[in-house]
């Protein structure tokens, strides 16, 4: 059972149901007038859509499945993804 447990935990994975586009995310940061907010936007257009975004931001939380993945941490990530 372990080893079960083990496997499975390490095959989860994050999917983010619905699609996301360019201009939603626009519209989810159109009154956001922080700096972070500014360069996330940046990003996105400049790798021309989210799909490298939401790809990226999966993969990053899946290490935070055993601690919790919280607003904080996402906030985070996304912050760590548009520096990048």
């Amino acid at each position: 059972m372990k080893e079960l447990v083990k496997y499975l935990f390490g095959n989860l994975y994050f999917d983010f149901q619905g699609e996301v586009t360019v201009e939603q995310v626009r519209e989810f940061l159109r009154e956001d007038d922080s700096r972070e907010a500014r360069q996330l936007l940046s990003k996105i257009i400049e790798e021309n859509g989210v799909e490298d975004l939401l790809i990226t931001l999966a993969d990053i939380l899946k290490d935070h499945i055993r601690t919790g993945v919280s607003e904080q941490i996402i906030r985070e990530q996304l912050s760590t993804y548009s520096e990048s």
